[in-house]
């Protein structure tokens, strides 16, 4: 539950908050709730596909990403259990849990590859190795940029293991912050999917983050349409709701709210990065709508003294330990957690 009074910097949430323009859609809305939204899909199937420039019969709408992120987990268990084959979910570690959640939860085995020491990226090699070393199908889930660290992976290097991989290894792109990538060596796993780099991929995105659609539950996956189509038989029929469907139209359109939405992240994020800078508190570079971040001293205890100060901030996510996961909410906001943390410095407490 939501405590109103306290400043949530937790869950990577837009605090910003919904255009007003999704608003006035939804409420528009309500005079055909009692429709089946069809048309409305329809319409944001192909407004996904205009956007990223593939054919509709790549896209797959999900109810948020993580509807997508589940289909491909039981989509690829099928298949080799038709096949007669193994199945396991390969994740670096740390990372967003879901794939793995799913996998568990469906009797699956999950193999976690921590990432490297120090610099916090994927370690390739030893990916490689944990799906080398299985015969069944092997999914690789990658979120990029990776959640918690807020960190992008080298694209040539990423780009050449999916290309040169054996028909069996599968790869799940989570690219829900991909809007907020400034260095310019990134590539879109949806670029790989229209060069037709690998059958074996799919990229998934959501609305929740840069367009503040979170609580609409609202994203979508891409992939070759023989995949796709496959994805599709594991979602549920009619998944997408109105008002979701209208609110994520109405913001794509909305080329103000998107550019200010950016901006007011960006600017946190330097507010922030010049304070952790000017305490010595390292953080990684951030290519998300938040930052991983040092605390010196115990990470637990520093959340705790935050919320008695009104702030909720990010967990420690082991292996890696001493850092904390901060969101950029808006720069109001981030103000006032610098005051906070600069409070704590005082104190000796960071």
């Amino acid at each position: 539950m939501h405590t109103h009074n306290l400043l949530e910097l937790n869950s990577n949430e837009n605090s910003l908050g919904m255009a007003e323009s999704a608003k006035q859609a939804i409420l528009q809305s309500f005079d055909i709730g009692f429709r089946y939204p069809d048309d409305q899909r329809a319409a944001l199937i192909s407004k996904i596909a205009e956007i990223n420039g593939v054919t509709e019969s790549e896209v797959s709408l999900g109810n948020g990403s993580s509807e997508n992120i589940r289909a491909v987990v039981q989509m690829l268990q099928t298949k080799a259990l038709k096949a007669g084959k193994q199945f396991q979910v390969i994740v670096p570690d740390p990372t967003f849990a879901y794939a793995e959640l799913y996998a568990l939860s469906i009797g699956e085995s999950v193999v976690k590859v921590p990432l490297t020491p120090d610099s916090y990226d994927l370690d390739f090699d030893s990916l490689q190795k944990a799906a080398n070393e299985f015969d069944g199908i092997s999914l690789f889930y990658l979120c990029n940029p990776n959640n918690p660290t807020a960190t992008i992976t080298a694209t040539d290097k990423l780009r050449a293991w999916i290309k040169e991989a054996p028909a069996n290894h599968y790869f799940l792109l989570d690219q829900a912050y991909s809007e907020y990538i400034t260095d310019p060596s990134f590539e879109s796993g949806v670029e790989w999917v229209k060069q037709e780099l690998s059958d074996n991929l799919i990229v998934v995105r959501t609305f929740s983050k840069l367009c503040a659609l979170a609580g609409m539950r609202m994203g979508y996956a891409i992939a070759n349409p023989q995949t796709t189509a496959a994805i599709e038989a594991f979602m549920s029929i009619d998944n997408t709701n109105l008002s979701g469907a209208v609110a994520v139209l109405a913001t794509l359109d909305d080329e103000d709210f998107l550019a200010r939405s950016l901006s007011i992240t960006n600017q946190s994020r330097e507010m922030v990065e010049a304070t952790l800078d000017e305490l010595g508190l390292r953080h990684l570079p951030s290519q998300a709508n938040f930052i991983f971040h040092e605390v010196k001293g115990n990470v637990k205890a520093y959340m705790d003294r935050m919320r008695e100060h009104g702030i909720v901030v990010g967990r420690e996510f082991p292996p890696i330990e001493g850092f904390s996961r901060l969101t950029l909410g808006t720069p109001d906001e981030m103000a006032v957690f610098i005051k906070v943390l600069k409070s704590f410095r005082e104190k000796g407490w960071v």
